[in-house]
């Protein structure tokens, strides 16, 4: 049985990093690489980060019911190929997808099993330093990064574990914990030091580490669903 881990985070927490790290520590991880009406930036390759099509390539795929999920965002889309899970049921692999908030809330309506982690960085002003730290944005692409993050992290609660990224060897150890014990839950079987890591970043048990990093973006937990 093929199990599907949704990863979503706002831009600059450091979710692209993590997802590489965990890819070389779990076996018999697929990956999907998402579709982008984009432009490519800085090195990366079509294949690689993105699938680089046109708009019209795009929405075809769109009517021809390629996708798992798509949105648009920014005026550009973005979505997922059926043919990664239907590989990776074949290969008996499980798939992880890197998708933002609105993906993974359409994975979950047709995927209910599928499990959801979101990334979180320690606070507002450390998500800045790391956008303003990568250089390859303008000073407006910053700021509408950040405003999209103080809107995506709203959707936290829709999650079933919680990453707050700070030591980046922390979080790669968290991320796959969860996801080798979830793989052993579903085949009835476990492990009581990886159950007892993953359950420390369940929704339900973070809550009250989240109060602060909510408050630095000027949210609290009880103001969010």
């Amino acid at each position: 049985m093929t199990n599907v881990f949704i990863i979503s985070a706002p831009s600059g927490s450091g979710k692209s990093t993590l997802v590489n790290k965990i890819r070389e520590a779990v076996p018999h991880l697929a990956f999907s690489v998402s579709y982008t009406t984009r432009s490519p930036r800085g090195q990366e390759r079509d294949g690689h980060e993105y699938y680089f099509v046109s708009r019209e390539k795009f929405e075809q795929m769109i009517r021809e019911n390629d996708f798992l999920e798509y949105a648009d965002v920014f005026g550009n889309y973005y979505g997922t190929a059926r043919r990664f899970l239907a590989n990776a049921e074949e290969q008996g692999n499980d798939l992880l997808l890197d998708i933002d908030v609105q993906g993974a809330s359409q994975i979950k309506s047709k995927l209910p099993d599928a499990v959801s982690i979101f990334v979180l960085p320690p606070t507002r002003e450390e998500l800045e330093r790391r956008l303003r730290e990568r250089s390859q944005d303008s000073e407006s692409v910053i700021q509408r990064r950040l405003g999209d993050a103080n809107r995506e992290i709203e959707n936290y609660g829709k999650y079933d574990y919680i990453l707050v990224n700070d030591r980046l060897a922390d979080s790669v150890d968290a991320l796959k914990a969860i996801l080798l014990s979830q793989r052993l839950e579903r085949r009835d079987r476990s492990d009581s030091g990886l159950s007892a890591t993953a359950e420390k970043y369940r929704l339900e048990n973070v809550r009250q580490r989240l109060q602060p990093i909510l408050q630095s973006f000027g949210k609290t937990a009880a103001g969010v669903k």
